[in-house]
Formats: C-alpha cells, sequence, structure tokens
C-alpha cells in the first residue's frame, strides 16, 4: 500500500495526545509509548515490502543517531506478519533505532495507517504535532526541521 506524500490531520489527532500503545520490541521486551514521555518520538510505520520504506531507513538512523543524546527517540513499527523477515531487513540496513513489531496490526489500526510508510511526531508531552504519509528523497529534512523544533520547545 506505498503510497504519495501528504501531511495532514488523520484519526491519531494531530494536537491531541498519541494513543498508547505496547509492543514486542527486537530486544525482546515489550515496549510502551508512554515510557517515552519527556521525549520527543518519532513513530514509524514501515513494512519489508515497501520500497520507500526501505529507502527511508537509513535515513531515519541518521536522525535517531544524531539526536538520540538530545531527547529524541524513534520506534520503528513492523507490520509484517513475519517479524523474522523485518528483523533481517533492519539489520543489513544497519538499523539501530528500536523495532517493536506489530504482527496483528492492532496499533497499526489504532493509529489508522492508511499509506506506507506513515510517521507521526509526538512531543515531550505526548501530543501528535504531524503525520507524514508515504516518503520521497528530501522529506527527511522535513523531520530534521520538525525534530529540532520539538527538541527546542521544553
Amino acid at each position: 500500500m506505498c503510497a504519495g506524500v501528504a501531511a495532514s490531520p488523520s484519526a491519531v489527532g494531530v494536537g491531541h495526545d498519541a494513543p498508547d500503545f505496547a509492543l514486542r520490541s527486537s530486544a525482546g521486551t515489550n515496549l510502551r509509548l508512554s515510557e517515552h514521555r519527556g521525549q520527543v518520538v518519532m513513530i514509524n510505520f514501515w513494512a519489508t515490502w515497501c520500497g520507500p520504506c526501505r529507502q527511508e531507513m537509513p535515513k531515519l538512523e541518521e536522525i535517531f543517531s544524531r539526536y538520540e543524546r538530545a531527547g529524541f527517540t524513534l520506534l520503528g513499527v513492523n507490520i509484517d506478519e513475519d517479524s523474522a523477515r523485518a528483523q533481517r531487513l533492519a539489520d543489513e540496513l544497519g538499523v539501530s533505532f528500536p523495532l517493536l513489531f506489530d504482527e496483528e496490526q492492532t496499533v497499526s489500526r489504532l493509529y489508522d495507517v492508511r499509506a506506507m510508510p506513515m510517521t507521526v511526531m509526538v512531543d515531550r508531552g505526548g501530543r501528535v504535532r504531524s503525520v507524514h504519509y508515504g516518503y520521497r528523497p528530501g522529506m527527511e529534512q522535513r523531520y530534521l526541521d520538525e525534530v529540532r523544533a520539538l527538541l527546542r520547545e521544553e
């Protein structure tokens, strides 16, 4: 379902609290969104079969490694039914940000994921600040601008 690019309000509600969730992580433990309150969080929904997702992941890794120590985290929510396949691709691409596995797509439904990839920016207070659908080269600059702006907020 890879799709074009748009930034618009979605069912997650820009300006509203990001719905909390818990998913199994690549580390084997469950990770909960609310555990990251106080940090700027990027939630990126992706799938192994999505070409733009594969293209975007190294750019997201750069942003994560650059701003992790400043109070930023990135949660890569994979929607594949086969988490091992997702882990292999992430390893191939050198991804170090937390991977979460939404094999039953419950969180994807909660966030009304309509296109791959879908990226949700959440501020330190847990509010959704923007939603981006799809990826094309250059979008990482918009992500960088948003991350920097949200990190500057208190």
